[in-house]
């Protein structure tokens, strides 16, 4: 059957026409069968090619590119800063992730340094991201398992975040607020008041999720030795994030290699050692407390000063400008309409995004546009665990694994 089995994730049936049929071997008593493209447990429009013994998965293969978007040879059509709008729709649940990303590495091209309080307010609002992004992720795996109950309690202070994202950049979400040179605008008006709310309410709330799920028996028999990823296979297959740290593996960028903010700054890195699903879901826990700190840090160390780089090359003149300067006029059209120039070169900038290493590695040949951009997004690598993940256990159980590894297509099929 794994020739079968190999055939069919070519996409070739058994005259030889592309096809993607399902198949029964007698004489091993195996099926091959398809879960999905459209599956209502799974994390966005994501196929599984699946090989079973009854109803234990010998194989799984992931299939993906059913959400190619082009994304990333989109980038080439915009001007730089006009790309911005392109990346912020890849992982769409941590997208100030990918406009950080994006603009440090537009950034080291340029070779400009940014303003302290643009640094710290890029860091907190990742850090906000990283949070709500946790916070779908905790609701959809509930629900994935019939925990009703923690997709409305997620996404409850899910809303308050996004509610303070809507304050600070006037979008919800693809919000195009982290640019080249630092942030579109300034913290408005107000800010610290509605981030209080949300930094005083959410210990609490964590407090409820863990007395809801972390004894629950029901939840510990769906999770616990379910999706075992070993910590030699996570290292093989170059996962990073909370699949990684729940394996052992205790590597996170913040502080391992740190990045604007993130230097000097003290955290702890939660990990575990089961490699499971219960074990991720503890990693992504003791991680929003310990983002909810560095939130904090970043909020009460805001220094003053300029939200962006002001050099003339790269930020438009200030309005009051325009009214008597014709010179001010066109320097302004320019900017709009033909962006500015990188300096030819190529570079590469990582970040730690809700799910991982997040890198972007761009090519500029001097011009307005970038030549190349790619993306390595950590949903990508991550979700190739998927096969080891699942070999061996019940198909039953693979819904629980999909929702531990926390994909999201738009960034896997860029």
């Amino acid at each position: 059957m794994s020739k079968t089995f190999d055939r069919l994730v070519s996409g070739i049936d058994s005259d030889g026409h592309g096809a993607y049929v399902e198949e029964h071997d007698e004489e091993s008593n195996s099926m091959v069968i398809n879960m999905g493209p459209v599956h209502p447990s799974t994390h966005g429009v994501l196929r599984l090619l699946l090989e079973l013994d009854g109803e234990t998965v010998l194989r799984c293969e992931p299939i993906i590119g059913y959400l190619h978007t082009g994304m990333e040879k989109e980038c080439e059509d915009q001007n730089w800063r006009g790309a911005v709008t392109i990346v912020t729709r890849m992982d769409y649940l941590a997208q100030f992730a990918n406009e950080q990303v994006y603009s440090m590495a537009v950034e080291e091209l340029l070779g400009i340094d940014l303003p302290p309080r643009a640094v710290a307010i890029r860091c907190m609002i990742a850090e906000l991201n990283r949070l709500s992004s946790h916070l779908v992720w905790f609701g959809t795996t509930g629900l994935d398992m019939g925990a009703m109950s923690a997709m409305f309690y997620g996404f409850r202070e899910r809303e308050m975040i996004l509610d303070f994202f809507e304050m600070v950049t006037g979008l919800r979400m693809n919000n195009g607020y982290i640019i080249p040179g630092g942030v579109w605008v300034d913290l408005p008006d107000g800010w610290d008041a509605a981030l209080e709310a949300i930094l005083d309410v959410m210990p609490k709330r964590l407090d409820e999720y863990e007395a809801l799920l972390n004894e629950n028996p029901i939840f510990l028999e769906r999770t616990s030795g379910v999706g075992v990823l070993s910590r030699d296979d996570a290292l093989a297959l170059g996962a990073t994030g909370p699949i990684a740290r729940a394996s052992g593996v205790d590597w996170d960028l913040r502080r391992d290699m740190p990045y604007e903010g993130y230097e000097g700054v003290t955290f702890a890195v939660p990990t575990a050692t089961s490699g499971d699903v219960y074990g991720r879901y503890r990693v992504r826990m003791a991680e929003m407390r310990e983002t909810l700190e560095l939130i904090r840090h970043f909020a009460d160390n805001m220094p003053e000063g300029d939200f962006k780089n002001m050099d003339p090359k790269l930020t438009p003149p200030p309005r009051s400008e325009l009214n008597r300067s014709m010179e001010a006029v066109i320097h302004h059209f320019k900017l709009v309409t033909q962006g500015f120039t990188v300096p030819e070169g190529e570079t590469y900038a990582r970040v730690e995004s809700p799910r991982g290493e997040l890198g972007c590695y761009i090519v500029s040949d001097g011009g307005t546009s970038p030549y190349r951009c790619h993306v390595r997004d950590p949903s990508f690598v991550n979700l190739q665990a998927l096969g080891p993940m699942a070999q061996g256990q019940l198909i039953a159980d693979l819904i629980a694994t999909i929702a531990s590894t926390d994909p999201i297509m738009g960034g896997v099929d860029r």
